[in-house]
């Protein structure tokens, strides 16, 4: 797994949602900007993620050109929106940053997207990827035929919504780890 300085540095080098989905070409920056107009969090999803209080860093590992990233990481960027303040988000392309991806082969691939999830000092919380619970059900049942939809394809709400309602409480998780740490309890006095 990655070390915290390789967390860090990766971290570092990483790009904003809006710097990530704009390194597509145009078709690519399309069907990112028409999926992240898709998602919308529900009240009790955005109530929830603003109560969070310990500081989260959140790498996702992705490619502009896969269609798994389209219909997941731009909920990431609604997730982190809904409290700026401890949920800082970054995007790297897997294919630029071997390094990272290499440490967090997924059934010995490369698959993405693969999201990490840090405490503030950078130490590993989780890993998710590359597709939530709700995407594999959704996948199978359609035919346990190729798992990797073409950028823009038709997604149904309720995939949409379900999904994201995976990556909220894989968030919740990442954070209640670290807010229950008791290293980071004594450190923070809380």
């Amino acid at each position: 797994m990655l070390t915290p300085s390789l967390a860090q540095s990766s971290f570092s080098a990483s790009l904003e949602y809006g710097a990530y989905a704009a390194t597509g070409n145009a078709d690519q920056q399309a069907s990112w900007r028409a999926f992240h107009q898709k998602v919308t969090l529900t009240p009790a999803q955005r109530d929830l993620l603003a109560s969070f209080t310990r500081r989260v860093h959140v790498l996702a590992i992705s490619g502009v050109w896969c269609g798994d990233c389209v219909q997941q990481m731009p909920m990431l960027e609604h997730i982190a929106r809904a409290n700026p303040r401890v949920l800082h988000v970054r995007f790297v392309d897997r294919d630029e940053h071997k390094e990272v991806a290499e440490q967090v082969r997924i059934c010995g691939g490369l698959r993405v997207p693969t999201v990490l999830f840090f405490n503030e000092d950078f130490e590993f919380l989780s890993l998710y990827g590359d597709k939530s619970l709700a995407r594999l059900r959704a996948i199978a049942q359609r035919s346990l035929g190729a798992a990797c939809a073409v950028p823009g394809a038709p997604v149904a709400g309720e995939e949409v919504a379900a999904t994201l309602q995976d990556w909220v409480s894989e968030f919740e998780r990442a954070h209640l780890t670290a807010r229950l740490s008791p290293k980071l309890r004594q450190r923070h006095g809380d």
